[in-house]
């Protein structure tokens, strides 16, 4: 019996040949490639990513799904199942494991950003990401400094790697068609990112400037960041948090750690 998609788990299984096959192509497996899918669904993209593995991590927490999942590998072993939500799943210490990861998944929409940010903490174990998330979603994380997309999720995701967005997937491709459209991204993790003094306080004022949009650099980070530690770094008070690159706000960061 078909599995019903259910809404608690903002499922949406993709079933496009075509799109399966560039998403396959553009992550482009190597056997010996330590891979983890996260929601792998009713197996999609699973089955073609066993057929060129020689072994396959897979989260998924819809418990319904895992026998129909086991059946693809047909007890050869290679896939490894945890039934589990994967805002707590230990992708470092599974790395520690198997070596640098390569991430895939087609990502619920109602956990993407705080999946993300999971990631990004165990980020130096992981090789790359290929994620199929909300097209708004994969806007915002490549977005430059000046437009409205621009914001936290741009700059902690930027700081940590260079994004690339692949393609646009529209919602004819899922079953069920979600009210939006996806797109294909990938991401890899930057081999020496800018060097922080206190990652946390850097974490802290990015979160404070986009807090509250409209509000000048000076007001955002009012008993955080002073208008004398803004001009020190080369910044004027006056301006907003979505002005402000990367580098911008890693030099801040430093300039109020070193004290």
């Amino acid at each position: 019996m078909p599995h019903r998609p259910r809404k608690r788990f903002a499922q949406h299984f993709l079933h496009d040949p075509g799109i399966i096959e560039r998403m396959v192509a553009a992550i482009a497996p190597r056997p010996d490639d330590a891979m983890v899918e996260i929601g792998p669904g009713t197996g999609a993209l699973t089955a073609p990513l066993l057929e060129r593995l020689d072994r396959l991590v897979a989260v998924e927490l819809d418990r319904d799904l895992i026998p129909g999942l086991q059946r693809l590998d047909a007890g050869r072993g290679r896939l490894t199942l945890h039934n589990q939500d994967a805002l707590g799943f230990d992708f470092a210490a599974l790395a520690g494991r198997c070596g640098p990861l390569r991430v895939v998944g087609n990502l619920p929409y109602n956990i993407s950003t705080p999946l993300i940010f999971r990631l990004l903490g165990a980020v130096q174990g992981i090789k790359d990401m290929h994620l199929l998330l909300q097209r708004e979603v994969v806007g915002r994380i490549a977005a430059r400094p000046g437009g409205k997309a621009y914001g936290r999720l741009s700059v902690m995701v930027q700081y940590h790697c260079e994004a690339e967005p692949l393609f646009a997937v529209g919602a004819g491709a899922f079953s069920p068609p979600p009210r939006v459209d996806s797109a294909f991204l990938r991401l890899r993790p930057r081999p020496e990112p800018p060097p922080l003094r206190d990652h946390r306080r850097f974490e802290h004022i990015v979160a404070r400037a986009f807090s509250q949009r409209r509000k000048t650099l000076r007001n955002a980070l009012r008993g955080l960041v002073s208008a004398q530690d803004l001009l020190a770094a080369g910044l004027d008070p006056a301006l907003r948090g979505e002005t402000l690159s990367v580098a911008q706000f890693v030099a801040l960061a430093n300039h109020v750690a070193q004290g």
